[in-house]
């Protein structure tokens, strides 16, 4: 780790980019126009035991031995295929997704084309339907389940619907994400691996009260309610059912564990179809079974293991098989305190732990053909990089495929001979490597130019920290102007978010900060943000230390980074301001209202305020109900430290947020009129939980000019 370190501060000096050229524009830091460097696409397959790319508008073949090249497709070839079929040209030529056949497939506007590149025709076209969501096309290709409304409805290719659920009750939704996303989840609808069989989540929220999203654009206005289950109060009821296309019948998962308030998570078919699995948590989601039901009559056959914990557990994965051995499956856990794999059989016997240390694994990518190797992504050697691996399941032996500091993503070839690897860091704005792994050898096939050679950019200075537990290093940045004059003494914005699920923190281009915090750089200001303790890939007990008093540690950590400023000799200690969104926005508001002689100015944007007012299944998790933890959620609350407020304070909010809901902000304005505190305010009409588009400049220049005026 002290190596890494000392290589990331020396990587400093490379991306202090003092050149005589052009200031950043606000509209370009805030759309990120020309900031980050091409980022090109690839894909293994085609002829020769190859990858495609797209290169100069072509499809280009590349023998992975050789670098001989051959043009695969161009643009104009594959557009008179289209017209001569009746479809609509293209402007850009994409790269393709590969079936198992060998063929390409394209979605060409609303038809989605299979297409024979070897004798170039199309060999298949699926229109999708008008108004339909949540599309997901069977593997053999041939048909597709997707939403109309709160039902879902199959289409073959020659356009012939079934439908698969007909329900007409209000609250009752099928095919579609549950759980509001949480526990991995991000789709409702599950195709069986021959297609034989279709999984889908019924939702039932009818005793779930509804909750008014105001629509200005009618005359009255009027409210569009939504469903939101609050921490302590009704959630939904889920359940899954199995649609047999053969006859067209519906199974549902005979689950009878923890009644009703039950989670049902990381829905997985085994590669056989007769079975399919679940995760299924209690509702206080420190209780967690693994299950495997008949997916004939849909009948639990057993529990395979089970996981629990004094706070939470949080399954966010399914079931991995191993292609070659169905018997066999990777299950995450965090079990040991870090999110590592463990290897079981389908009677639920587990063969062993696959992976540990003080290191997560944040993404299994694939088996190798022969079932020997596996392929993942984790924070070892470091928390601030990802690096690739291959593990020998016979051997044990885990090899590293990506010895340069930075963020690596990787394509394996399905030979497991050749590894595309894409990274960045702090100095290297993108490079694709092509590693071949036996051979230890690798080649460049791309080196993106600097995108920031013509801007007059701030100097990225990461630092490490202990946290306030005195012994939990903590990594952290500053943003700082460029051509500063150390003898000056310069005003300075935390941007925090702090929250699970989130670091803002790595070796990464621009080192994970964002345009505005050079915008602001160059307009005279220092930006710092910190990842403290509960944010994401430290291990359990890194993030679990929130756990029923959220913004406790998470302040006491950023306040460890105020002393870090306080002790350089450019930083003015009375100019400090905090900025955030979300969680961030909690933490803005909790910031400014604790710790009230150290914050001159907030801008808190979609405020959880007191998280009684928040989904369950989020804040459930992290601060039980409010029933069982009255305590917590008083000391997280901010509405009662409204009178502590002394600094500048504006709240932003959209009018049509389904996340954070408008209550929160709007009692804490109720709070503030009740304490005579006086605050800034500021709405985005049908904006949801962020503002996107064009509308975001106008956010930014209004969060701007508030640091500007008062700052």
């Amino acid at each position: 780790m002290k190596k890494f370190l000392s290589a990331s501060l020396l990587l400093t000096s490379l991306i202090s980019f003092q050149i005589s050229a052009q200031q950043l524009s606000i509209e370009q830091a805030v759309l990120q126009t020309g900031l980050y460097p091409v980022r090109p696409s690839f894909v293994w397959g085609g002829p020769a035991g190859g990858f495609l790319q797209v290169k100069n508008g072509l499809i280009i073949s590349v023998q992975a031995k050789t670098s001989k090249e051959s043009v695969i497709l161009t643009r104009d070839e594959f557009n008179q295929i289209l017209q001569a079929s009746g479809l609509t040209a293209i402007q850009v030529l994409p790269l393709p997704e590969i079936l198992p056949s060998g063929f390409f497939r394209f979605t060409v506007g609303s038809v989605i084309v299979d297409f024979d590149w070897n004798q170039k025709k199309l060999t298949g076209k699926f229109y999708i339907p008008e108004g339909s969501g949540n599309l997901n096309l069977a593997p053999s290709g041939t048909m597709a389940a997707y939403t109309i409304g709160q039902n879902v409805f199959i289409t073959d290719h020659a356009g012939k619907r079934t439908s698969v659920t007909n329900d007409q009750e209000r609250g009752i939704v099928n095919g579609q994400s549950v759980s509001r996303d949480e526990f991995g989840i991000s789709t409702g609808l599950f195709w069986s691996p021959k297609g034989s069989l279709l999984a889908f989540y019924r939702k039932d929220e009818r005793k779930v009260p509804e909750y008014p999203l105001v629509n200005i654009t009618t005359t009255p206005a009027t409210a569009g309610m939504i469903r939101y289950p609050m921490a302590g109060g009704p959630s939904e009821i889920i359940r899954v059912g199995i649609f047999n296309l053969f006859d067209g019948s519906t199974v549902f998962l005979d689950e009878q564990a923890f009644g009703d308030d039950r989670y049902m998570t990381n829905i997985s078919w085994d590669p056989s179809e007769n079975y399919l699995y679940a995760a299924v948590l209690n509702r206080e989601q420190n209780h967690l079974l693994v299950n495997q039901y008949d997916a004939k009559n849909g009948r639990k056959i057993r529990t395979l293991f089970e996981e629990s914990s004094e706070k939470y557990v949080e399954p966010l994965k399914g079931l991995i098989f191993n292609p070659n051995d169905p018997s066999q499956f990777i299950w995450f856990s965090q079990r040991d305190g870090f999110n590592h794999l463990y290897l079981y059989r389908t009677d639920g016997s587990l063969i062993r732990q696959l992976t540990q240390g003080e290191w997560v694994v944040t993404d299994f990518i694939n088996w190798d053909n022969r079932g020997r190797y596996i392929y993942f992504r984790a924070t070892d050697p470091s928390p601030l990089e990802r690096h690739i691996y291959r593990l020998d399941l016979n051997s044990g032996a885990k090899l590293p495929l990506t010895p340069d500091p930075g963020t690596h993503d990787a394509l394996i070839s399905s030979d497991g001979r050749y590894v595309i690897d894409t990274y960045s860091s702090y100095s290297v704005p993108r490079r694709v490597l092509l590693r071949e792994i036996s051979a230890k050898e690798s080649k460049a096939i791309f080196d993106a130019p600097n995108p920031l050679a013509n801007l007059k950019m701030g100097e990225y200075r990461p630092f490490t920290i202990k946290a306030a537990d005195k012994k939990t290093d903590l990594y952290g940045y500053l943003v700082l102007p460029p051509e500063m004059d150390p003898t000056k003494k310069y005003p300075v914005i935390v941007y925090v978010y702090g929250g699970p699920h989130a670091q803002l923190v790595l070796n990464t281009w621009l080192g994970g900060a964002s345009g505005w915090q050079y915008y602001m750089a160059q307009q005279g200001y220092i930006s710092m943000t910190l990842d403290n303790r509960g944010s994401e890939a430290r291990g359990r007990d890194f993030e679990q230390v929130i756990h029923r008093n959220l913004g406790k540690a998470e302040m006491a950590d950023q306040m460890e980074g105020i002393n870090y400023l306080f002790s350089l000799p450019f930083v003015d200690s009375n100019r400090i301001g905090v900025h955030g969104w979300s969680y961030g926005a909690f933490m803005t508001t909790s910031l400014m209202l604790n710790y009230p002689d150290i914050f001159k100015v907030g801008v808190a944007g979609g405020p959880v305020t007191d998280w009684k007012y928040y989904e369950v299944m989020y804040g459930e998790r992290y601060m039980d109900m409010p029933g069982e933890n009255p305590e917590g959620y008083e000391l997280s609350s901010t509405l009662p430290q409204v009178k502590n407020l002394r600094g500048r304070l504006m709240l932003i909010h959209g009018d049509n947020d389904p996340t954070v809901v408008w209550q929160n902000s709007l009692m804490f304005v109720r709070k503030c009129i009740d304490e005579g505190k006086l605050i800034d305010y500021m709405v985005y009409p049908q904006h949801p939980h962020n503002v996107r588009g064009k509308d975001r400049i106008h956010l930014m220049r209004t969060v701007t000019r508030y640091f500007q005026d008062h700052l």
